[in-house]
């Protein structure tokens, strides 16, 4: 494995990428030190794929359109129907079924055919991945279901649904979902339980590790 670079893009204030002002990019910087031939390879598949192309430009169309303007929830509208996707899948923690609910219903006024399925599909008991009964939220007390993303993403699959989206899943089962989602997928609602859903909110929170 590489040893680590000491800087990257977080120590970066100047953001001189924005604007391709080379004059400014400070020595660390992943653009001032790119390989080329890696981006020649990045821009290949762009060019190649006309989805691919299509969904970059569309989505930098709405973030350049309503930037400050749009809900993250009407820009992802905005982008289903710019898209022409047909067939929604979405991919809820059971926990925020409520949030999915009012979602599809959304969906359902603007015409969006759509599919849910939930977290704990299959209610497979939490020790078929190993979690001893003192690790369980029931601490053992009978059964309890393990979230089980990867059957979410397969379900949404064999539906057929040409877009995800992930209403709160846990940390960790997102990553999950989103390996082995077939379709492109996006996130509509991090879980957060502590900050009502808003992760940012623990970063200005958070103190700094001295």
């Amino acid at each position: 494995m590489p040893a680590s670079k000491s800087h990257s893009c977080s120590d970066c204030a100047a953001r001189p990428c924005r604007s391709g002002d080379e004059e400014k990019y400070p020595p660390f910087c992943p653009t001032k030190n790119l390989d080329e031939k890696r981006l020649e390879d990045v821009l290949a598949i762009y060019k190649a794929d006309p989805d691919i192309r299509s969904l970059a430009a569309v989505s930098a169309c709405i973030a350049g359109e309503f930037h400050g303007k749009m809900s993250r929830v009407e820009e992802t509208i905005e982008l289903i129907k710019r898209m022409g996707y047909r067939y929604v899948g979405i991919a809820p923690c059971v926990g925020l079924l409520k949030e999915a609910r009012l979602f599809k219903k959304l969906l359902d006024a603007h015409g969006i055919r759509s599919y849910t399925v939930g977290c704990k599909i299959g209610a497979v008991d939490k020790s078929f991945v190993g979690i001893p009964p003192e690790k369980k939220l029931n601490r053992g007390c009978g059964h309890e279901s393990m979230c089980n993303p990867i059957m979410q993403a397969k379900e949404l699959e064999a539906e057929g649904t040409d877009f995800n989206i992930v209403i709160g899943l846990c940390v960790g089962h997102d990553s999950l979902f989103f390996k082995y989602s077939a379709a492109p997928a996006t996130v509509l609602v991090v879980k957060d339980r502590v900050y009502a859903h808003n992760p940012a909110a623990g970063l200005y929170a958070a103190e700094p590790v001295s």
